[in-house]
């Protein structure tokens, strides 16, 4: 009888160890020196902000010296003969506000006619004045000088012109208000041209569009809500604008006001202005509500 082989266990396997690397691990010094650079840092920084803080106080504390609002003696004197004409407006006096209606009536057309002419040369030009969407340079270097040329006139100083110009009357409110208009839409436009998202743009001119047509279906869709929204805002100031325009002649309530101020007339001043503060918000509520329309 064949005797079976004895059953040798197999040895063990025998695995290398794994060899780790000895983290590299920085001295103990090096956080001590890095919170010590932070907090340089952060001192340099809050030194530096207290420097340019204290400028501007420096220069506001000037410019309030400078302006006489500082001089407590004399807004000290002023201050009685203020209350004294409140005093003198109370009560308003609306006994001829049926003459008021078609001046008001003016004020609101002008503002809109404005608002209008303003949008009608600020689409162009914006689209010249932003980086992303004018030809060349020397376009966007030219609609830039214009857009701050309307800018830097003040609607008042306009008014006086046009007033001299083409006569009295609303026309030369309407262009006063509009061409300013145009200096402030623009550059407001032309920023939001300039934030547009290129993806779209790309996509059009990927598809072969023309430069119309890019316009048209990668830029509108993309800042038709900030124009809604500016054009809104500005609506808002030519209304207000335009109650000043009839101090130069330009038609509009700011004639009544002016007529009640020479007439020394104060209560009838202050039913004016109530007035204009009625219609003020009205305007405000409209145009929040065609903004909101608009988003």
């Amino acid at each position: 009888m064949s005797r079976a082989p004895a059953d040798h266990p197999h040895p063990p396997t025998q695995i290398a160890p794994v060899q780790i690397a000895p983290a590299q691990i920085a001295p103990a010094q090096i956080a001590p020196a890095r919170i010590a650079e932070v907090l340089s840092a952060e001192r340099r920084g809050r030194r530096r902000l207290m420097v340019q803080v204290g400028a501007v106080l420096t220069i506001v504390a000037a410019c309030l010296w400078v302006t006489g609002m500082l001089d407590g003696a004399r807004l000290a004197e002023g201050l009685p003969a203020i209350g004294v004409l409140i005093a003198e407006m109370v009560p308003p006096d609306f006994a001829r506000w049926r003459a008021w209606v078609s001046p008001m009536v003016e004020t609101l057309a002008m503002s809109v006619a404005g608002t209008a002419l303003a949008i009608v040369f600020s689409v162009p030009l914006a689209f010249l004045a932003a980086r992303n969407t004018t030809p060349n340079l020397v376009a966007y270097q030219a609609a830039r000088l214009v857009l701050n040329a309307l800018r830097s006139i003040p609607e008042l100083i306009m008014g006086i012109i046009f007033v001299a110009a083409v006569g009295f009357g609303m026309l030369p409110g309407v262009l006063a208000l509009g061409l300013h208009s145009v200096g402030m839409v623009g550059k407001f436009f032309a920023e939001a041209i300039e934030h547009a998202h290129n993806a779209p743009i790309e996509a059009a001119e990927a598809a072969g569009a023309t430069r119309l047509q890019v316009i048209t279906h990668g830029v509108m869709p993309q800042v038709f809500p900030q124009f809604a929204d500016v054009t809104m805002y500005r609506w808002e100031y030519n209304f207000r604008a335009s109650t000043v325009m009839g101090m130069v002649g330009a038609g509009g309530i700011g004639t009544e006001l002016v007529g009640s101020l020479r007439l020394l007339d104060y209560p009838q001043v202050a039913a004016i202005l109530l007035v204009i503060l009625v219609t003020v918000t009205v305007v405000d509520a409209l145009s929040n509500v065609l903004r909101q329309r608009f988003k």
